[in-house]
C-alpha cells in the first residue's frame, strides 16, 4: 500500500500567525485529505519552531520568560487546526516535545561520525529576521531583501557542516527527479545555487549570542545548535528518530512519498541544506519539495515582520472557514504570489460558493421537492442536451488527480467548479419548470436526475477542498429514512458586502 508523509514548515512563534502560513496549512490539508480518499496511508505533520533567537527577543520585549512566551504564542499556531478545519495527524513543538532534542542530538552525532562537522572562526553578516548569514552580494543596499534591515556583523567560532562535499550528489538528485522540486522555476533556482558553488555553512551559535536558548551542541555546551538545523530536524524527530522507532521506518524510510510544503523564502534550506544533512546522516531524502509564493496585501508581503498582517482567526470569524479556504485554493496561482483583499475573498465566495454551488443545490432540490415530492426521479430516458454537463462530471476525477499530482490547487478546484458552471447552464437551457407545465414527465425526470447527479458529484469532489461544505451538500442531496430529499436549506449563504 502506498503511503505519504506530508509536512508543513514549522513557523517561528515570535508573533501571531498570518494568512501566508494558513495557505501552506490548507494546501497540505488538501493533499492529505485527497490522498486518504484514494486509499493511501497518510501522515500530515505540522508544528512550531520555538528555538529561534527571534522568539527570545520577542519574549524579552514582552517582559516574560522565553518558555512562557513560546508556550502561549505556539498555541495560536497549533490552534489553527480548528478554524481552518485541518486534518493534522501530529504536531511537534521544538522547545518542549521530548522527541525533538534527543532526535536533533542523534542527527548531529550521525553527521559528526561522517566527518562532516568541524569548528572554525567565522565572521559574517547575520539577519536575525531570517536567522541566516548573507554575503554583501545577497543584500540590497546593504539590507536584507525580505526584512529591509541591516544585518549584524557577527564574529565568533562556530561549528560548520561540509555542505561543499555534497554538491555533486545534490545536483544529480535534483536533475534526475529523485528530489522533485515544483514548480520548475524553483528547481532551476536550486540548480543555479548548486552550480554557483556551495560553501560550508555554520550550524551552531555561541550560547551567549543565543541568550542561552536552544539545544546544546552535543559535547560542546558553549554552543547551541543553529535554529535551522534544529528546525529542519523536526521532519525526522517527529517520527521518533532518536529511538529509531516504528514511525521512522513507516513514514520516512519506507514511505512512498516524503512531501515538504514550504514558501519560496526558505527554499535554500529545504532543497540544499536539508538533503545534504540527510545524505550525511545516511537517511532518505525528500521525494517532493512543493514551493508556494508569498501572499501580499496591497502589494506588501504578508509576514510577521513586515507590518502587513492578515489574521486567519479574524478572517474565519468574519467570513467563515469555507470562504477562507476557497479563496486560498482558488485565487492563489501555483507557486506564485497573490494579493489578498477582503473584497476578493467576498467576491469569490459570493460568486462561486453562494451563487454557484449553493444556489444550484438549492434549486435542484427545490425542483425535486416541488415536482416529484422529494423523491429522486428514476430517469427512463437520456437527459436531453446534457453532453457538456456529463463531460464535466466524467472528466472531474482525472482532472483533479492530475492537478493535485502537479500541486496545482487552483486547477484542481476549477474541475469541480466546471461541474457547477455546466449544471447551472443546464438548468437555464432545459427549463425544468416548462417541462413540468407541458406534462413532459419523462424528460423532466431525466433532467432532474442529471442535475441531482451533478450536485452529488460536487459534494463528493469538494471533500478535500471544503470538507464542511461538501458534507452539507452531500446531506442535502441524499434521501432520508423516508426516501425523500431533505427540505432545501441555505448551504452557502452570501456574505454581506461592507458599505
Amino acid at each position: 500500500m502506498t503511503s505519504s508523509y506530508i509536512t508543513t514548515t514549522i513557523p517561528y512563534v515570535n508573533a501571531r500567525p498570518h494568512l501566508g502560513f494558513a495557505l501552506e496549512l490548507v494546501q497540505a490539508d488538501v493533499l492529505a485529505r485527497y490522498r486518504r480518499s484514494t486509499g493511501e496511508q497518510v501522515r500530515l505533520q505540522a508544528g512550531t519552531d520555538d528555538n529561534s533567537l527571534k522568539n527570545v527577543l520577542a519574549a524579552q520585549a514582552a517582559g516574560v520568560a522565553v518558555q512562557e512566551f513560546v508556550d502561549a504564542s505556539a498555541a495560536a499556531f497549533t490552534g489553527l487546526a480548528e478554524p481552518l478545519n485541518l486534518s493534522v495527524d501530529d504536531l511537534i513543538r521544538t522547545s518542549s516535545d521530548p522527541r525533538h532534542a534527543a532526535g536533533v542530538e542523534r542527527l548531529w552525532r550521525a553527521c559528526a561520525a561522517r566527518g562532516d562537522l568541524y569548528r572554525r572562526h567565522y565572521e559574517g553578516l547575520y539577519c536575525v529576521g531570517c536567522e541566516q548569514f548573507y554575503t554583501t552580494a545577497e543584500l540590497t543596499d546593504g539590507r536584507c531583501r525580505d526584512h529591509g534591515t541591516e544585518p549584524d556583523l557577527v564574529s565568533e567560532e562556530n561549528w560548520f557542516f561540509r555542505l561543499s562535499r555534497y554538491a555533486g550528489q545534490l545536483r544529480d538528485l535534483v536533475t534526475d527527479g529523485t528530489i522533485r522540486i515544483e514548480p520548475a522555476e524553483r528547481r532551476n533556482e536550486v540548480l543555479a545555487l548548486i552550480d554557483g558553488g556551495l560553501d560550508d555553512f555554520s550550524v551552531s551559535r555561541s550560547t551567549g549570542r543565543a541568550r542561552g536558548w536552544g539545544i546544546p551542541v552535543p559535547g560542546d555546551p558553549d554552543q547551541v545548535v543553529y535554529v535551522w538545523w534544529d528546525a529542519l530536524g523536526n521532519y525526522l524527530t517527529a517520527l521518533d528518530y532518536a529511538a529509531g522507532g516504528e514511525n521512522l521506518g513507516r513514514w520516512w524510510t519506507g514511505a512512498s512519498r516524503r512531501i515538504h510544503l514550504l514558501g519560496k523564502g526558505v527554499l535554500r534550506f529545504h532543497a540544499v541544506y536539508w538533503p545534504a544533512i540527510l545524505l550525511s546522516a545516511g537517511e532518505a531524502v525528500p521525494s517532493d519539495i512543493v514551493v508556494h509564493g508569498y501572499l501580499t496585501e496591497n502589494g506588501r508581503k504578508i509576514s510577521k515582520s513586515s507590518g502587513a498582517t492578515v489574521d486567519p482567526y479574524d478572517l474565519v470569524g468574519q467570513y467563515g472557514t469555507d470562504a477562507v479556504r476557497w479563496w486560498l485554493l482558488r485565487e492563489v496561482p501555483r507557486g506564485a504570489d497573490a494579493d489578498f483583499t477582503a473584497g476578493r475573498l467576498i467576491g469569490r465566495a459570493n460568486d462561486e460558493l453562494a451563487n454557484g454551488f449553493g444556489n444550484l443545490v438549492n434549486r435542484v432540490v427545490s425542483l425535486i421537492r416541488r415536482y416529484r415530492d422529494g423523491r429522486i426521479p428514476a430517469a427512463s430516458a437520456s437527459a436531453p442536451d446534457a453532453a457538456a454537463l456529463e463531460t464535466a462530471i466524467r472528466n472531474a476525477p482525472a482532472l483533479i488527480a492530475a492537478a493535485l499530482e502537479d500541486f496545482d490547487f487552483r486547477r484542481a478546484t476549477e474541475a469541480v467548479w466546471q461541474i457547477a458552471v455546466e449544471a447551472n447552464r443546464y438548468v437555464n437551457r432545459t427549463r425544468p419548470w416548462d417541462l413540468a407545465r407541458a406534462g413532459d414527465h419523462g424528460q423532466l425526470d431525466a433532467v432532474l436526475s442529471a442535475l441531482l447527479l451533478a450536485c452529488q458529484a460536487i459534494g463528493a469532489h469538494l471533500v478535500p477542498f471544503l470538507p464542511d461544505a461538501a458534507a452539507r451538500i452531500t446531506r442535502q442531496c441524499a434521501p432520508g429514512g423516508d426516501g425523500l430529499l431533505p427540505s432545501p436549506v441555505p448551504l452557502l449563504p452570501r456574505i454581506a458586502t461592507p458599505r
